[in-house]
């Protein structure tokens, strides 16, 4: 992996990039809601909602009526705990992305996390992965004030690795991580799931 030579970091988003938790979040948000008497199409969660935090995706549906403002932070609640049943089912580790890892950090290159998952949540996930050890850090949607698209997280995390854009990879593959990480001014790798991330997928990138 000669030409990371020029970089020092890589940042990695979560689901769908290092862990496939999608249908996970889709699965969680549709239990939490049924209780409720909603749920989101397999459609509109891929369109519309993949890749938002879930007080977000549940302020869209409070918008367009579908379910009351006052039950936000309780269908919330419910929709971390389902979560959280579901992660050691899907989180196994992957001994590829393992050694992905394993290879940038003896070149020198840091690895951290940002993710629109809480901040718990996604320790958690990359913890049951095997990933968590190899992070410099993790940052989660509420360690920030604005969660993807807004690059904020992605800025605060090239500050406190003390690198510029110029320096960092960033691998997203959700309009709202790739609008985020754009915005940062970092090189971007676009995935579409798990399985494209690999060392042959950055070789090809860079």
């Amino acid at each position: 992996m000669a030409n990371l030579q020029s970089y020092k970091a890589v940042i990695f988003d979560l689901d769908g990039v290092l862990v496939d938790m999608r249908e996970a979040h889709f699965e969680a948000l549709n239990l939490a809601l049924m209780t409720f008497g909603e749920r989101i199409g397999e459609d509109e969660h891929e369109e519309i909602f993949n890749g938002l935090p879930s007080r977000k995706k549940l302020a869209i549906l409070a918008s367009d009526g579908r379910i009351s403002t006052d039950d936000i932070e309780t269908i919330n609640a419910m929709k971390q705990d389902f979560t959280k049943q579901i992660i050691p089912r899907l989180c196994t580790p992957d001994p590829s992305k393992i050694e992905l890892i394993e290879k940038l950090r003896s070149k020198g290159v840091k690895i951290a996390c940002c993710t629109n998952s809480l901040q718990d949540m996604a320790e958690l996930m990359l913890e049951t992965a095997g990933l968590l050890e190899y992070m410099e850090f993790v940052i989660g949607n509420d360690s920030v004030t604005h969660p993807k698209p807004d690059p904020e997280m992605y800025q605060t995390a090239m500050e406190r690795l003390g690198i510029s854009p110029e320096e960092t990879i960033i691998v997203e593959d959700s309009l709202y991580g790739i609008a985020a990480a754009r915005a940062s001014g970092a090189t971007v790798v676009e995935v579409t799931g798990v399985e494209e991330v690999t060392e042959a997928l950055l070789k090809e990138h860079l």
